[in-house]
């Protein structure tokens, strides 16, 4: 079976989760792909009706146009009942890493207007500890960025612009730029990371997102299982 395989099971297994006259909100990534066409479907042949989605990039936007889901803007409610998306990395306790779409300023900010951020991956994303498969995508201002390069490896990272085929940096849909971040042996702490981030002028965000995910539902060549979040 293909990661992409494991992907759509992932995806097919979280449809379960999702009920007629829910607003969602709608990640980015090769797995969400797959949740998005899947909804697409339910809604064209009335599995699932009066649903509205949020989306946190432009291109899932484009897609689920495409596929025939009424969006709205997310101002426009009060709050989502239940927002999907992937991850890069997943820790025991669900902790996660994000961004390494390009989307993760959007993801959280939908994911923190949500009852309940449900995470749909394969296998592969598993990790002991953050940051030892994935690097930690920072998004910063398109300014000095240099500065913020200094200040991450003070902190103890390995910091690469992310830059698109063209050798220019790759931007957010907000126009902002990433710096990915390596951590020898991963991050040991990975709250007091996030503190220190917060605080510093600049940077917009970055790809740790502790405490939010409520499930992940991981596919493997063993099937499909749940992890839930106990704390």
């Amino acid at each position: 079976m293909s990661q992409d395989d494991l992907k759509r099971h992932a995806a097919v297994a979280a449809m379960a989760q999702i009920e007629s006259g829910m607003a969602l909100g709608l990640g980015t990534g090769s797995t969400v792909r797959h949740l998005v066409d899947l909804l697409g479907e339910a809604l064209a042949d009335g599995r699932l009706t009066d649903i509205v989605g949020v989306p946190t990039s432009i291109q899932t936007e484009r897609q689920a146009l495409e596929v025939g889901i009424p969006l709205v803007g997310l101002g426009d409610r009060e709050g989502l009942d239940l927002t999907i998306d992937g991850a890069d990395e997943i820790s025991p306790e669900l902790d996660l890493i994000k961004g390494l779409g390009g989307a993760l300023l959007r993801e959280k900010m939908v994911a923190q207007a949500s009852r309940r951020l449900l995470i749909i991956s394969d296998d592969s994303k598993l990790v002991d500890r953050l940051g030892t498969r994935a690097p930690l995508p920072v998004e910063v201002i398109d300014w000095a960025v240099d500065a913020q390069v200094h200040f991450l490896e003070a902190a103890g990272a390995s910091v690469v612009l992310r830059t698109a085929p063209d050798g220019s940096p790759t931007r957010s849909d907000n126009g902002n730029v990433f710096l990915d971040c390596s951590f020898t042996g991963g991050i040991e702490d990975p709250l007091e990371l996030e503190q220190l981030l917060a605080f510093r002028a600049g940077i917009v965000d970055s790809g740790l997102f502790l405490g939010m995910a409520s499930e992940a539902v991981i596919a493997s060549e063993a099937g499909t299982r749940t992890m839930r979040n106990e704390r």
